[in-house]
């Protein structure tokens, strides 16, 4: 009798182990297609808002309630927010476009860090057209939900411009 009931056991035991490492498989696929899903996102609002001035793109991929962390008191709040400072860029740099360095995600979480090129051929923030090349860096972490993007944090190397632009002296 206890000869039998051990093949039995182990291969309950091995059951299980087979259903629960199934499970975990299956909620790590779900979490590895909502990463790729969620980077799809947001290489999009890269491709389209950024490098193609296509600020309509705002509306679909950002959700309506969409929060951007900016501390700008001019700009609107939300997508119109986003909308505004995408139109404000390309006024002054026509030819902007940002050049992707690194885009990871974690959760619900996309990092992008960026580097940025344009021509100076517009007014931008006061300041008349130079005709200069400059370039800046940027950082933003989005955070999607139901793969739309939700709310963002941005941190642009504003200084380093307005030095290229010679607003303000340089080191």
């Amino acid at each position: 009798m206890f000869k039998i009931k051990t093949p039995l056991l182990f291969i309950g035991i091995m059951f299980a182990a087979i259903f629960i490492a199934a499970c975990g498989d299956s909620e790590s696929s779900k979490a590895d297609a909502t990463r790729e899903e969620n980077l799809e996102v947001v290489s999009r609002f890269i491709e389209e808002f950024k490098n193609n001035a296509n600020h309509g793109i705002v509306d679909e991929l950002m959700s309506p309630d969409f929060v951007h962390h900016l501390t700008d008191p001019r700009l609107p709040a939300g997508r119109e927010g986003i909308k505004v400072l995408g139109q404000v860029i390309v006024a002054g740099f026509p030819d902007v476009h940002a050049s992707v360095q690194e885009l990871l995600a974690d959760g619900d979480k996309v990092i992008e860090r960026t580097q940025t090129s344009a021509t100076h051929t517009g007014e931008f923030n006061g300041i008349p057209p130079t005709g200069k090349q400059v370039g800046w860096t940027e950082i933003h972490i989005y955070r999607l939900v139901d793969g739309k993007i939700a709310e963002q944090w941005s941190e642009i190397d504003l200084l380093g411009l307005l030095v290229q632009l010679g607003a303000i002296p340089g080191p």
